[in-house]
């Protein structure tokens, strides 16, 4: 796996060996073109994932009707590429002192290997990662295995806490409870 991040940060050799003020206008989506067409073979021969990880930046002057949202380095990368995701920060997961992770919604953009347009929302907790105990939970409350009344979590007739973090400290601390739900989940969803 090769991870590129980000693609804003490429710089083509010219824009660095030149003065500070020149402007080169395409540049960097002439050599995300020419990067993409020489490492295409290679990576499916090889069978390697390669991820790009990019920026989004504000067009100037565009129509309110469409998006001034675009990436940097050219429409290269999104022809090329089989699967665009587009990942948003939707709140800050916080304790009483510091954030602690982000709530993102993750969007599938493109994808030429199943069916494109899907969403998810998962929490991303710094330094662990995605928070397998707050899939539980979100998984559970939508296959019926968790019931949610108001601000409380109940799963087999037992309140398990109230709100998403007190739910997730009652799973953790109850390793039984925490694996009966993972396995119902499982072989509903047929892993």
């Amino acid at each position: 796996m090769v991870v590129v991040d980000s693609v804003a940060a490429l710089t083509p050799k010219s824009e660095l060996d030149g003065e500070m003020g020149d402007t080169h206008v395409g540049l960097q989506a002439r050599l995300m073109s020419q990067a993409l067409r020489k490492i295409t073979a290679t990576v499916s021969r090889s069978k390697c994932t390669v991820i790009f990880i990019n920026q989004l930046r504000m067009k100037i002057g565009v129509p309110s009707y469409m998006s001034p949202e675009t990436t940097t380095g050219g429409n290269a990368l999104k022809f090329y590429s089989s699967v665009r995701l587009d990942v948003r920060r939707i709140a800050s997961i916080k304790t009483p002192d510091s954030v602690v992770g982000n709530r993102v919604r993750v969007k599938v953009v493109k994808n030429k290997v199943a069916p494109p347009f899907k969403e998810a929302e998962v929490d991303i907790i710094f330094g662990k990662g995605i928070s397998k105990l707050g899939e539980l939970i979100d998984l559970g409350v939508e296959l019926g295995f968790v019931e949610k009344a108001g601000a409380w979590y109940s799963y087999s007739g037992e309140r398990i806490g109230q709100g998403r973090e007190n739910s997730q400290k009652f799973l953790n601390e109850n390793p039984d409870m925490k694996n009966k739900l993972e396995k119902e989940i499982k072989s509903t969803i047929n892993i």
